[in-house]
């Protein structure tokens, strides 16, 4: 038998010529593979190995392999629905929308029951027994549009009008047949932790948390961020914009100014009906704003002002910045380097002090933070608050209570952004809401820092580290919500993205990720980016905005 060598995690392997990719990973201790990264891509391990592969394995804890585990048991659960609904009151499942552990899904044309729900659990679980292979077909782009019309899955076969390629590559469980974007796990029998829970109209797809693959955590649901993502749901709705396909033929139809129009009037009627909130509280003087990396903050504070203006209030910002320690005294993390997102770097003592006397009605001169000396220094004018003024402070804590611990909580009022992308690609392909953040930050990173694609991407991971312990365990202490995700935005961002992905070389880390990326924005018609209204969040990551400029 002929021989090639590959290197796996950069030790040369000797193995048969026509291996696939499965079975190298069952010889070579990677029997928890997922997927595989080969030569800086994603392959599914069904593929053949071919001399001078680079490869190396991803397990359920890399975050592909994670990925390609919810398609596959996502592709199982459809199946059993298939068989399991009534056919004459079943329409469709859809996964909305991810939340907590889970992974949020509707059915239309029938109620939710758990009898339902634990008759679907038990086939699943048989199809997983079964090990089943997930194959794949390749099929020419019309003839997919047939097949998907056939079925009355319009999402998918509207989606495949807008596709450049020829062909296209469908994947098949037994009879059933669906388009995934990205690769699947090479069979059923992998996919075992999983449980289905009913929850308000719906019901959540719960699977292991990517750092402990083999239990189930429980579904502690956040249900103001649900109610959040529920209402920017029914915009889609009402706008007939609820997945790419939908979106796509707004746009070679002549119709997005307006679809702009009334996404940016919703923005504003919801920036005013929290304005509104603050203002009928005579006892609030302290409005704190805080959201994950890319929400859009800065636009959204601004756009606040304004809004709090038109009721007669002062609004005076204050940067929570300003307030970090000096750099001497700034925690370090676990690589020695400085942490400026953990509470500790701010010096919340100071902070509080300057919150007290400036209610109490005191005059106070408020710090600067010199990022060059690492040292604060008082050359601000100094600040009194009249009856009709009130402070907005934008930062990473202000949903934390310790970070105003002596303002009391009659006070406050506190406020949580981000960008809750609820755009489906299609019906059982979502957008994960990190994706659009970390596009939105790859475009404002190259435009106002001079950062390269590589390099957001490879600080993606400690940014989102930073979230998870100091933001997202807080997002429900806040007084109101705030999404500030808008349905257009990819298509007017993919001009800016794209050309910064392709630039990420393939030899480095952030290969796999930068071509993930594309192949995801490949799937949107652009728009003219100049078309964006000029206060449009939109604008505080391309540019050229009336608010940040």
């Amino acid at each position: 038998m002929e021989q090639i060598s590959v290197k796996i995690d950069g030790e040369k392997v000797v193995c048969e010529k026509g291996i696939t990719y499965y079975e190298l990973a069952k010889q070579t201790g990677h029997a928890d593979a997922m997927v595989a990264k080969v030569d800086g891509v994603i392959n599914e391990l069904c593929k053949t190995a071919e001399s001078g592969n680079r490869i190396s394995f991803c397990p359920y804890q890399d975050k592909d392999g994670r990925r390609a585990y919810v398609r596959g048991l996502t592709m199982v659960m459809l199946k059993a629905f298939y068989k399991e609904a009534p056919k004459d009151l079943f329409e469709k499942v859809t996964v909305e929308y991810a939340l907590d552990s889970g992974y949020y899904c509707t059915l239309r044309g029938m109620e939710v029951t758990k009898e339902l729900l634990d008759r679907v659990s038990q086939r699943m679980k048989r199809y997983i027994a079964e090990d089943v292979i997930f194959e794949k077909k390749s099929l020419s782009v019309s003839k997919a549009i047939r097949l998907f019309e056939a079925k009355k899955m319009y999402d998918k076969s509207r989606l495949l009008r807008y596709r450049r390629s020829s062909r296209v590559t469908i994947h098949k469980l037994g009879k059933v047949m669906d388009y995934f974007y990205g690769p699947m796990p090479y069979s059923t029998g992998c996919l075992d932790k999983f449980r289905l829970e009913p929850f308000e109209s719906g019901f959540v797809l719960i699977v292991p948390k990517e750092e402990d693959p083999k239990h189930l955590p429980g579904f502690v649901p956040s249900h103001k961020l649900f109610h959040t993502l529920e209402t920017a749901a029914k915009w889609g709705v009402q706008l007939e914009v609820e997945n790419v396909g939908q979106l796509n033929d707004v746009i070679v139809n002549g119709g997005m100014r307006d679809l702009m129009l009334v996404q940016e009037a919703l923005h504003e009627k919801e920036i005013g009906q929290i304005a509104e909130q603050i203002a009928s509280s005579k006892e609030v003087q302290v409005v704190t704003i805080a959201g994950p990396s890319s929400s859009g903050k800065t636009t959204f504070s601004y756009r606040l002002s304004a809004q709090l203006k038109t009721l007669g209030l002062k609004p005076h910002p204050v940067a929570l910045d300003d307030y970090f320690v000096n750099r001497v005294d700034t925690p370090k993390d676990k690589d020695g380097k400085y942490n400026y997102e953990c509470i500790e770097a701010i010096d919340t003592k100071q902070f509080n002090k300057d919150l007290e006397l400036l209610l109490g009605g005191e005059e106070v001169q408020l710090p600067t933070y010199n990022f060059i000396t690492g040292k604060r220094e008082y050359n601000k004018p100094k600040l009194k608050l009249g009856p009709d003024e009130i402070l907005v402070i934008e930062g990473i804590h202000g949903l934390n209570d310790k970070l105003t611990e002596k303002i009391s909580k009659d006070n406050k009022f506190k406020i949580y952004i981000s960008a809750l992308t609820t755009l489906n690609i299609d019906d059982h392909n979502r957008i994960p809401t990190t994706d659009g953040r970390l596009i939105r930050r790859i475009v404002r990173d190259a435009r106002t820092r001079g950062h390269s694609a590589q390099k957001t991407i490879a600080m993606w991971k400690s940014v989102r580290e930073g979230e998870n312990a100091n933001i997202f365990p807080f997002q429900e202490k806040a007084d109101a919500m705030f999404n500030s995700s808008l349905i257009y935005e990819l298509a007017a961002l993919k001009t800016y993205a794209e050309p910064a992905l392709f630039r990420v070389p393939m030899d480095s880390e952030e290969y796999a990720e930068a071509q993930r990326l594309l192949k995801f924005l490949d799937y949107f018609l652009a728009i003219n980016p100049e078309e964006v209204p000029l206060n449009s969040i939109v604008r505080e990551f391309i540019g050229g905005g009336i608010l940040l400029e």
